[in-house]
């Protein structure tokens, strides 16, 4: 008797785009991405959320006025399974998305950022798979701001086996160096006030 291992079927990322496309007409409640071959809805920003993100477009601007934070620009993650990510920003020259459409080209992107959001799946999402797929195309930082551990991380150097080779992480409160192509310092303070 020969056993046949169950297969998952793959989906499409095609028919993956139809799906988002179709969610994102439908409602402004629903947000999708698709990494590691299944789907995920990823979390409804609270104000806090906002608010951190408005701070570090504010201390991006004030650095580097040659750069933008993009909310919510959906990357091809083509390196990841075919996957589809939208960060909660990236950090790119102004004008890198001109032209392109909902899932861009991450080529241009010099920092991506995730703010951890109070849901079950922020773990395996933000925490582990996310930073795995920016590696994977080359996007030289990741900046992971954990509102459950009031921490901020900055992943840099990604590897040719996936992954960033490193990672410095520091408690609200305590500057954090952006290394190149950014190359300036977070004061992190502020973060203090957007956590429950």
């Amino acid at each position: 008797m020969t056993v046949m291992a169950e297969r998952t079927p793959q989906m499409d990322v095609d028919e993956f785009e139809r799906i988002a496309a179709f969610a994102a007409a439908e409602t402004e409640s629903v947000r999708l991405e698709f990494i590691g071959g299944r789907i995920g809805v990823k979390g409804v920003p609270d104000g806090d959320h906002g608010e951190i993100l408005l701070w570090l477009q504010t201390v991006c601007m004030q650095h580097r006025p040659d750069l933008g934070l993009y909310v919510e620009q959906g990357l091809r993650v083509e390196q990841y399974r075919a996957g589809r990510a939208r960060p909660d920003g990236c950090v790119a020259r102004r004008g890198s998305f001109a032209g392109q459409g909902e899932w861009a080209d991450p080529a241009g992107v010099l920092m991506t950022v995730e703010v951890t959001s109070y849901d079950r799946d922020t773990d395996a999402r933000d925490r582990k798979e996310k930073p795995l797929a920016y590696a994977a195309v080359g996007i030289p930082v990741h900046l992971l701001i954990d509102r459950d551990a009031a921490t901020a991380t900055v992943f840099s150097g990604p590897g040719p086996e996936g992954g960033y080779q490193e990672r410095h992480t520091a408690a609200f409160g305590v500057a954090v160096g952006l290394p190149e192509p950014l190359g300036f310092v977070l004061e992190t303070d502020e973060l203090a006030r957007y956590v429950r």
